[in-house]
């Protein structure tokens, strides 16, 4: 029996992969082997399988003086049009290729082929659909899933669900492509449907012709692609909100009830468009009336190391309640640093103060960290004595914080700092302000009359004004005050 061979039509169907089969009774003629006809199409050269991927570039011409499609004379041209380059790839899902309404003449907004691919079934689209797969033209007539058809998605029985169900299962199959809903001009709102539930438009069966497809692909690329950006936009702007709460939650608030001390903070974070870094602070009243202060630095300023420092703030804060104080607070905060910080490297600074309930006197402990800054009424303001600094939290194992007593006064401020505060620079060169640079420019702060909040927003602009700039490192400066 003679191979069955396509019939050349006025207008190929080479658009869906496939064409009409000729009636068995007739034969190849010579004419259709040779001319017109696609060599993939000519069963001289192979077989067809029906159920295998058909993909090709719409680049037939047109001939101007008949209004005919014209196909390729030699093997050697259909080659150079398969590998033209194409800037867009359109899969086809439909259930009849035969009917398909793809024209041949489907160029993107470059004038450059659209390659089409064509899928019977979901199986098959789901193996035809590669990452180089622009858009989806499905029609929505196509035989759902078992599951949906069965009404597994919770979306009711009939046609009008099945139909959906294939929808979203194309949608769930890929979430980042456009696609086009195919449908018939009498049922226009079930296309309205589709788009409500994610396709990027739909289109008629009947009205579709080559022009119109080819703008709705680009149209419906163009919308997914901004959809795609406006829904990443929003996330990260969810996220940055999440994070702001978190960050201000993990800020500490101050546990001064029953004290005369008035307090006062300033934070600012290295890390761009960030509440939290690497610095700490705290500030509790034990029943005794005792006040605890501490101040601390995990080297390093980045989400991690901020982490960090709200652990040991908290861990600091449970072992003051529970009543540890000096060395043995300070030995088991490095525990704490020893176990949950990320590289062995990691260290932390930190400063303690306990303040004696008369308010006259402090206990310090300095772990690697600067030497806070008094004074008081008569008095400039001065370091603390720093004689006595112990290592760095996680520098040394069994190291030891020897704990020192000042005297303080009946009124008096004192002002907690990391080192981000002294590291900034002093004009364009490279001398950094330092310790004596700070405490200059807190007594002429305190000349001012400022005090509180004033003073400590006055410092830290002063600081970064000499600058030139933000400053690097994260800056945290706790204040307390006592009045006679």
């Amino acid at each position: 029996m003679p191979v069955p061979v396509p019939r050349q039509r006025a207008i190929p169907a080479v658009e869906c992969g496939q064409a009409p089969a000729a009636p068995q009774d007739r034969g190849p003629s010579k004419e259709q082997a040779t001319t017109g006809t696609h060599p993939a199409d000519n069963p001289t050269t192979r077989r067809e399988n029906p159920t295998e991927k058909r993909e090709k570039t719409t680049d037939r011409t047109r001939d101007k003086s008949t209004g005919t499609s014209t196909g390729p004379s030699t093997a050697q041209s259909t080659d150079q049009r398969e590998n033209a380059p194409t800037n867009l790839t359109l899969l086809l899902i439909e259930d009849d290729p035969v009917g398909s309404p793809i024209v041949p003449d489907l160029l993107d907004q470059a004038g450059k082929p659209i390659r089409v691919r064509t899928a019977r079934n979901l199986t098959e689209a789901e193996r035809l659909l590669t990452d180089d797969v622009h858009c989806i033209l499905l029609d929505l007539a196509l035989s759902a899933p078992a599951p949906a058809r069965s009404g597994a998605d919770g979306d009711g029985d009939g046609d009008e669900a099945d139909e959906l169900a294939v929808l979203r299962h194309v949608l769930r199959l890929a979430p980042r492509h456009a696609v086009l809903a195919l449908t018939s001009s009498s049922d226009a709102e079930r296309g309205a449907e589709a788009v409500a539930v994610g396709a990027q438009d739909y289109l008629f069966r009947d009205e579709l012709d080559g022009r119109l497809l080819s703008r709705a692909i680009r149209y419906a690329v163009e919308r997914k692609r901004s959809d795609s950006a406006e829904r990443r936009l929003a996330e990260g702007r969810l996220r940055a909100q999440e994070n702001r709460r978190l960050e201000r939650g993990l800020l500490p608030t101050p546990l001064l009830a029953g004290s005369p001390l008035r307090f006062a903070a300033r934070y600012r974070p290295g890390r761009s468009r960030a509440l939290l870094g690497g610095d700490f602070y705290d500030v509790v009243r034990t029943p005794d009336g005792t006040v605890h202060a501490m101040i601390g630095d995990v080297c390093g300023h980045g989400p991690d190391e901020a982490a960090l420092g709200v652990e040991l703030r908290i861990a600091w804060r449970a072992l003051t309640l529970a009543g540890l104080c000096g060395d043995e607070l300070l030995g088991t905060l490095q525990q704490v640093l020893e176990h949950e910080r990320s590289d062995d490297e990691i260290f932390a600074t930190l400063c303690a103060v306990d303040i004696a309930p008369d308010g006259r006197r402090a206990g310090l402990c300095l772990a690697g960290h600067p030497a806070p800054l008094v004074s008081g009424p008569g008095t400039p303001a001065r370091l603390l004595p720093y004689d006595n600094n112990g290592p760095a939290l996680g520098l040394l194992p069994g190291a030891r914080w020897p704990r020192t007593q000042v005297e303080l006064g009946a009124e008096w401020s004192l002002m907690l700092y990391t080192d981000g505060l002294i590291e900034g620079h002093i004009g364009e060169g490279r001398e950094r302000l330092g310790q004596d640079g700070m405490v200059e420019l807190v007594r002429r702060q305190l000349s001012a009359g400022l005090q509180g909040e004033e003073l400590l927003r006055a410092t830290v602009n002063e600081v970064r004004r000499l600058n030139g700039g933000e400053l690097a490192d994260d800056v945290a400066v706790v204040l307390l005050d006592r009045t006679a």
